[in-house]
């Protein structure tokens, strides 16, 4: 199997494994018992790790909360956030090409009284093309927003959202900013208090750590940020989500984190340059394919993204055509919904062409070789398709 599909997943890092593997059964204590050494030895696991993770993301370590991932994070976020008891505002606004994980509980919140706001990303041949229309998500917030919740990198065509320029707009407007960085923690640099962000959410299977293990960054701007706890139940974490911690997972994400910093420059430049040579081995070869989101170019876009429209086959053939080949036509977390993909028609794709639609995700562990070979086999299933 050559495995494109790194935004859904990413394999775990061995030096990651390594690290967690005696935290399951040499280093085996809770956390929370501090009555004995086993214990003790445990939590100082978790405060290391979590305080090597916050000086990665420029936060203080008290700011991180740890979570089972990035849909439980953007939960305990938004709804903690809205449904804090001192928090009186009923607007929320997010954008209309976010993970299912915000849109679906940005429904849920209108069945709860809250008045929702889905904004509009720029079209497909805008610069900027599936991020936020900045000039609608301006006229979008009132006085009544309570939250502005944006991606900072989408997780099917790869823009890359101005999170800075998006952070000043919303508390130059007295708004608070969620932010789903799961696609751009680990890929790209991250600064959440240079940026002034006030939440953000992220998975540890996205940047090369385990799955079921994620954060949420909870007041890493420059403004007192409350929430509501979503789990209770031992006060853990300072009340804010309770349950017995994770030693091993917790260090593993810690260990993911610091190596996809420290290689951050020498990885991107290599996953850029495969994700290129894909581009040109299809593109030379299968006429006709259009390019969705913003230009191949680091600034706007994911270095390992590629998402493609062909003209004359849809994507899920493509796929079954194609076993050796793992890629996607869109969210994971949304495969199971027959529906075509939101973002590409948010972006002002038909529903034909949003069909006829992939997703490749190249990761750090890709090689030329595999590319070389799934250009090949891309081919040979297009050709078999169309009987060209």
């Amino acid at each position: 199997m050559i495995y494109f599909d790194n935004h859904a997943t990413t394999p775990c890092d061995r030096r990651v494994v390594e690290a967690m593997l005696p935290w399951f059964s040499d280093q085996y204590g809770n956390p929370h018992s501090d009555s004995h050494e086993m214990g003790r030895l445990a939590a100082e696991a978790i405060d290391q790790s979590i305080a090597t993770m916050a000086l990665a993301i420029g936060v203080a370590p008290e700011s991180v909360v740890i979570t089972s991932g990035a849909t439980e994070s953007n939960n305990l976020a938004i709804r903690g956030f809205c449904q804090h008891p001192r928090q009186k505002k009923r607007h929320f606004v997010t954008v209309a090409t976010e993970h299912p994980a915000v849109l679906d509980l940005a429904t849920e919140m209108e069945r709860d009284g809250f008045r929702v706001s889905r904004i509009p990303p720029y079209s497909i041949n805008h610069p900027r093309a599936g991020c936020v229309d900045m000039d609608k998500l301006a006229d979008a917030i009132d006085d009544d927003t309570a939250l502005v919740s944006v991606m900072w990198a989408n997780n099917e065509v790869g823009s890359i959202a101005p999170m800075q320029e998006i952070a000043e707009l919303c508390h130059k407007k007295g708004t608070i900013l969620h932010c789903d960085a799961t696609q751009a923690v680990g890929r790209i640099p991250i600064d959440i208090r240079g940026t002034d962000i006030d939440l953000l959410s992220a998975s540890a299977h996205k940047f090369y750590g385990p799955k079921g293990i994620g954060f949420l960054v909870v007041g890493g701007g420059n403004r007192r940020v409350r929430i509501k706890p979503q789990i209770i139940g031992g006060g853990q974490q300072h009340g804010r989500r309770s349950g017995t911690m994770n030693p091993a997972a917790i260090v593993a994400m810690s260990t993911a984190i610091a190596i996809a910093a420290q290689e951050m420059t020498t990885t991107t430049a290599r996953v850029q340059s495969l994700r290129d040579k894909l581009w040109k081995g299809v593109t030379s070869q299968i006429p006709g394919i259009l390019l969705n989101g913003p230009n191949l170019s680091l600034p706007d876009r994911l270095p390992g993204n590629l998402n493609i429209t062909m003209e004359a086959i849809e994507g899920e053939s493509w796929m079954a055509a194609t076993p050796d080949v793992a890629f996607s036509s869109g969210s994971a977390c949304s495969s199971v919904d027959p529906r075509a993909s939101h973002v590409l028609m948010g972006m002002g794709r038909s529903e034909s062409e949003a069909r006829r639609s992939v997703r490749f995700g190249i990761g750090k562990f890709n090689t030329e070789n595999e590319i070389d070979n799934a250009v090949k086999l891309l081919v040979r299933a297009y050709e078999k398709l169309t009987d060209t």
